[in-house]
């Protein structure tokens, strides 16, 4: 009996992961992953190929990310110290869920994690100092197909907290907004994210 426990998101391909915790007067122990869970809810497996780990002061806005498919870049990001909100949104063009996004938080306190298909895109804004995100991912980072598209953009609506003023990176603050980076051809299409899904799952 696994102690982890799934549920899609309301961007389709999107999961939290919710673990059990077994606590004691020494303190606390828990799954963050276990494959055969991941290939039950997603289809097929993780293949790890690139570990990542942000430091975040508070405020601090990273994404919209997300990168070309194929063969785009999965992403299973965890919080393993203070607290943030994690945000996926459906860039996929031609999703029925194109454009929708949906918000996690992820903190020390339940220790979830979030999967992130590829074609989805991928944001975190930090709610504490030093806020630690551990990412396992199926790509190594690629500059060259890598796209981000901005945060504010009126036409996603997504509801930051009102009480903190975000920090953006240059990169992030002069990201393209959906509508742009579509007209650009700069999103990924539905059909070749599904192709990839399929491809993997083989």
């Amino acid at each position: 009996m696994t102690g982890l426990r799934v549920r899609e998101l309301a961007v389709p391909d999107a999961f939290e992961v919710t673990p059990t915790q077994h606590a004691d007067d020494r303190g606390a122990f828990l799954e963050i992953y276990r494959d055969s869970v991941l290939v039950e809810a997603v289809g097929h497996p993780l293949d790890l190929k690139q570990a990542n780990c942000s430091v975040s002061r508070r405020g601090a806005l990273r994404g919209i990310h997300f990168a070309d498919v194929p063969p785009g870049q999965a992403k299973y990001v965890t919080c393993v110290a203070g607290a943030g909100l994690d945000v996926v949104v459906d860039l996929r063009v031609g999703s029925p869920a194109f454009g929708t996004y949906d918000v996690v938080r992820l903190d020390t306190a339940d220790r979830r994690a979030v999967y992130v298909a590829e074609g989805l895109g991928h944001a975190f804004l930090a709610l504490t100092d030093d806020a630690t995100l551990l990412y396992l991912l199926s790509e190594t980072y690629a500059p060259t197909r890598e796209r981000a598209v901005h945060p504010h953009d009126p036409d996603l609506s997504i509801d930051w907290p009102r009480d903190l003023t975000p920090t953006l990176s240059p990169k992030d603050a002069a990201a393209p907004t959906l509508a742009a980076a579509q007209e650009a051809g700069l999103l990924p299409g539905y059909d070749a994210c599904l192709a990839r899904y399929a491809a993997l799952a083989r």
